[in-house]
């Protein structure tokens, strides 16, 4: 567990994943101008001394993965988010599958999310069932401005799309994690607009939609539409990097965060492997609302909203016992592969921890 002046801190990474975005693996250019993309977000937001070269950008691994989540215990566990994009990529640029690969292997570090694109009709339904049986996902990660074919994208609040919230719904499957920030070339700006969370969040009150990337640059939309509806949370991929080279904005979006969804229905995610949480966490749980900022909202990034954000939140929606995890970490697999044995235990904190 992260340590924090003194405070342990439980972490949940709510949105990483495990890509392959190899030359060999790439079918269209709208797969390399993705990646290139992603890249561009990384080298921007990642200090200059802990940037990745291009080609371990690309394809870094499962071995790479553990080191980087898990090795200096800046996290405890990580949420899988996958994003397909099945015309750009042969195998899939971040498939479920894919994400299994590590997820089973470590049940008790990952949770496994699937993903539907209501575009499928049947077979998706169907997919989205066999999903749920092998592996039984508790939730699901949507790319609303995913290309196939001649479509550029779709809405949630689509006729077709309620459909498969329902079955959803139906299976269980109870957290719905939605792609609503900045555009990614070659995708379309307005197939990520977030409007359509508003008739689908009302519309399925069972069902928590965690919208990731807050709606940036969208922020206030988002903001309104989370406001009036309880089961809208907020995911900080994307927003949580601008704590290193962007602080003032960072304490801006955190403010209006807290100000309009309060300290309960914020989860952080580093969306590795854009951004490290080797070197996010510490940011993130270091940065600071300016004065002003603290004096017109009313808000604050202490301590206890910090436990909240960076893992408690998360625990609640996908039901993980923090302590019960402790426990467990005492003496499983990745804390034996990394010296982490006492960290669990309340010893001397890892290096992350510093």
């Amino acid at each position: 567990m992260y340590q924090h002046n003194g405070e342990e801190i439980f972490v949940i990474d709510a949105h990483v994943h495990l890509w392959d975005a190899t030359e060999e693996n790439i079918q269209h250019d709208g797969g390399e101008e993705f990646i290139r993309c992603f890249y561009d977000y990384h080298t921007t937001f990642t200090p200059e001394e802990r940037q990745w070269g291009m080609d371990e950008y690309r394809h870094y691994g499962p071995d790479r993965m553990l080191e980087d989540m898990f090795g200096n215990a800046a996290v405890d566990m990580g949420i899988f988010q996958p994003t397909y994009l099945s015309d750009f990529y042969e195998e899939g640029f971040n498939t479920t599958e894919q994400n299994a690969e590590l997820a089973t292997e470590y049940p008790e570090r990952f949770v496994l999310n699937g993903s539907f694109d209501p575009r499928d009709a049947d077979p998706g339904i169907e997919y989205l069932e066999e999903l749920h049986e092998k592996y039984d996902i508790p939730g699901v990660k949507l790319y609303t401005a995913e290309w196939r074919g001649d479509s550029k994208g779709w809405r949630l609040d689509d006729e077709e799309a309620f459909r498969f919230l329902e079955r959803c719904e139906e299976l269980g499957i109870e957290n719905i994690h939605t792609h609503k920030g900045p555009t990614i070339r070659p995708l379309n700006r307005d197939a990520f607009d977030v409007k359509d969370v508003d008739d689908a969040a009302s519309s399925f009150s069972g069902l928590n939609f965690i919208v990731e990337h807050v709606g940036l640059p969208r922020l206030d939309d988002f903001c309104w539409i989370a406001g009036q509806e309880p089961n809208v949370y907020g995911g900080l991929a994307v927003a949580a990097p601008f704590a290193q080279n962007r602080p003032g904005k960072f304490s801006e979006i955190m403010s209006e965060l807290l100000w309009w969804l309060g300290e309960d229905r914020v989860l952080f995610g580093s969306d590795y492997a854009l951004w490290n949480p080797d070197w996010l966490v510490e940011e993130v749980m270091e940065a600071e609302l300016t004065e002003e900022h603290r004096t017109e909202y009313g808000v604050e990034w202490d301590l206890e909203t910090k436990r909240k954000v960076m893992g408690e939140n998360a625990a609640k929606l996908y039901d993980i016992d923090i302590e019960a995890k402790r426990r467990q970490f005492q003496e499983d697999e990745i804390s034996q592969r990394f010296g982490l044995e006492d960290h669990y235990a309340g010893g001397e904190p890892a290096a992350a921890d510093d």
